[in-house]
């Protein structure tokens, strides 16, 4: 018994964590079941924990957990009545509105939150039995709104529970569906419209008719009944009268239950002091950077000295001793391939140009014949440029960043014979958790959706200039501890694409080594849980269609397709190599014969 009740109190005091956490107040109380709590507007009510091996009522619990806080963390309770309608359905209409409202901003960032209450709805919505037809209004409004904003799905069985009740909810609002969605950030104009459109309804008048005409059904029925009771035997008509009194006192308080739990349900748990979020952060979805104050680029060789670079060069070789050999063999496949495509040809027979020693002969013995002239042809890969951008993160440490730096490395040195010149570059960020940006964030007042929020660091291992002998110590870096932490990808592809647009090669190919989707704590945690996402795939796209640099990628262990038109997956490190060396080969090959036809 004791575990249980210590069971108990560990998981109230998770979901007290967890609703603190959601509303971004640490002044919060909450309470669960009939506890009582001092006066204080900053409260939550959440359902009592019944039993404790009752999954539904920790899903249950969980879910309004979740919810009440988004709404407390992102409804404004001023804003909220300015606009409430009349009328006792059209204002529970318009609850369940803005409590939706709230979850769909707090579900863009929080995956598991839209788990929470959509896993408690549906096995709600689906054992649900609706008598009265205020409930059917009530459910079948929430059910279309969640269905809209939330794309939440059900089965077959709950559509055709509110088939009626959507198509005509449909015709009031489907031309102005959007315009919800797209003011979901909005509270004061979202209100607005939203209490317009409730109010055009006029629920709560054609819920009166109704209710008129019940009643006198019920009339007439009652009369009958009583005629019926006055025809049966004395002796048991007080008993008669007794149950007679007793059946309408009993539907009176099966409807009172029916709205105690629609408001316990809905009940507004709205933050006072929430700055209010408005027409402008309509534009803040959009990539944003709050500050680069604190953003560097940096050479490899000014992050360590040079005897710490040194050893750390030893070490990598160490490592990867045997795997080096293996990837040197393909290296030297590559350069032969290479080196064959640029064996020297010359054209002869041209008014200008060197001289043609050969036909010299031919002049001596007749004066009167001219001159012979020769070029040399153009070699194919003498205007290339190779970009190596490998992602810095922190989950890339050991075995995965090991094999990204020396194949780089050796593919660098290879290129280089082939007069195809190469740079290798690195990008990750100064501090974990957001560093002296979130710092300056957090001292002005920690504005909504901040855009990143990070400190950025891109490192240059090789410029494109530099001999690989100068840089190879370098590659050694990416092994010192501590250095490896969050991944930015859309900032480090315009950083890399930048550097190389500025180059006058003719040919620029970037080859990125990734082990997975951007991640940032500290941007994840104050913007919409795709945000880095939705920017490397623009990015991408942009690079992709609309510039001469050629992209591919490479995911270890993690398929980065979605995100590049060119990639592979590989689920092996020691592949690695093979397949870097292998996408430029079929890279190199498909330009020479598209230059010969």
């Amino acid at each position: 018994m004791q575990n249980k009740k210590g069971n108990l109190e560990d998981f109230k005091l998770a979901i007290s964590s967890t609703v603190r956490s959601l509303s971004n107040s640490h002044n919060i109380e909450i309470s669960f079941g009939n506890e009582i709590l001092k006066e204080n507007k900053n409260s939550i009510k959440l359902p009592n924990l019944t039993n404790f091996n009752n999954k539904i009522n920790y899903e249950e619990i969980r879910a309004s957990a979740d919810s009440k806080s988004l709404n407390f963390r992102f409804s404004d309770k001023k804003t909220f009545k300015k606009y409430e309608p009349h009328g006792n359905i059209s204002k529970k209409l318009y609850q369940i509105s803005e409590k939706i409202r709230c979850e769909k901003i707090g579900t863009s960032y929080f995956k598991g939150v839209k788990n929470n209450i959509e896993r408690y709805y549906q096995k709600r919505i689906s054992g649900l039995d609706l008598k009265t037809s205020e409930n059917k209004i009530i459910e079948s409004f929430e059910y279309y709104l969640r269905t809209k904003f939330l794309d939440f799905k059900n089965d077959l069985k709950t559509e055709k529970k509110f088939k009626s009740y959507k198509k005509d909810l449909s015709n009031q609002f489907q031309s102005r569906i959007n315009e919800l969605k797209n003011l979901t950030l909005d509270q004061d104009q979202f209100n607005s419209l939203i209490s317009q459109l409730i109010s055009s309804m006029n629920l709560d008048e054609n819920i009166e008719e109704e209710k008129r005409e019940s009643d006198k059904n019920e009339d007439k029925n009652s009369k009958q009944q009583n005629q019926e009771r006055k025809s049966k035997e004395k002796e048991s008509k007080q008993e008669e009268m007794s149950i007679e009194s007793g059946v309408p006192d009993l539907e009176n308080e099966a409807i009172e239950s029916d709205k105690t739990d629609e408001e316990i349900e809905i009940e507004d748990n709205s933050r006072p002091d929430l700055r209010k979020i408005g027409k402008k952060n309509i534009t803040d979805l959009k990539y944003k950077i709050f500050t680069e104050e604190f953003d560097e680029i940096i050479k490899a060789e000014e992050l360590e000295n040079t005897d710490e670079l040194l050893r750390l060069r030893k070490n990598l070789d160490q490592q990867l001793l045997q795997l080096k050999n293996f990837i040197s063999k393909l290296a030297n496949k590559l350069q032969r391939k290479l080196l064959a495509k640029q064996n020297r040809s010359w054209n002869f027979d041209l008014e200008e140009g060197l001289l043609d020693t050969s036909k010299l002969p031919r002049i001596i013995m007749d004066p009167f014949n001219s001159l012979s002239f020769k070029k040399e042809k153009e070699i194919e890969f003498k205007d290339t440029l190779v970009t190596i951008l490998i992602d810095n993160s922190g989950s890339m440490r050991g075995k995965p960043i090991s094999v990204a730096a020396i194949c780089a490395d050796i593919l660098s040195r290879t290129l280089e014979r082939c007069m195809v010149k190469v740079e290798i570059l690195g990008f990750t960020t100064k501090h974990w958790k957001g560093g002296s940006c979130r710092e300056k964030w957090m001292k002005n007042e920690k504005p909504n959706f901040p855009g990143r929020l990070n400190d950025l660091r891109h490192i240059i291992y090789k410029s494109a200039d530099t001999p690989w002998r100068q840089a190879k110590n370098n590659m050694g870096l990416m092994l010192k501890e501590g250095l490896l932490k969050e991944n930015i990808d859309g900032e480090a592809l315009k950083w890399a694409f930048n550097k190389m647009n500025k180059r006058k090669e003719e040919r620029k190919i970037l080859m990125v080594i990734s082990d997975g989707a951007p991640v940032d704590d500290s941007t994840l945690s104050t913007n919409t849980s795709d945000y880095l996402e939705t920017n490397l795939k623009q990015t991408v796209k942009f690079i992709e269609n609309k510039s001469n640099i050629e992209l591919l990628a490479i995911g270890i262990g993690h398929d980065v397709t979605r995100y590049y038109n060119r990639a592979i997956k590989i689920t092996d490190v020691q592949d690695l190599g093979d397949v870097m060396i292998n996408q430029l080969t079929d890279l190199f090959v498909e330009k020479s014969k598209k230059t010969v036809h």
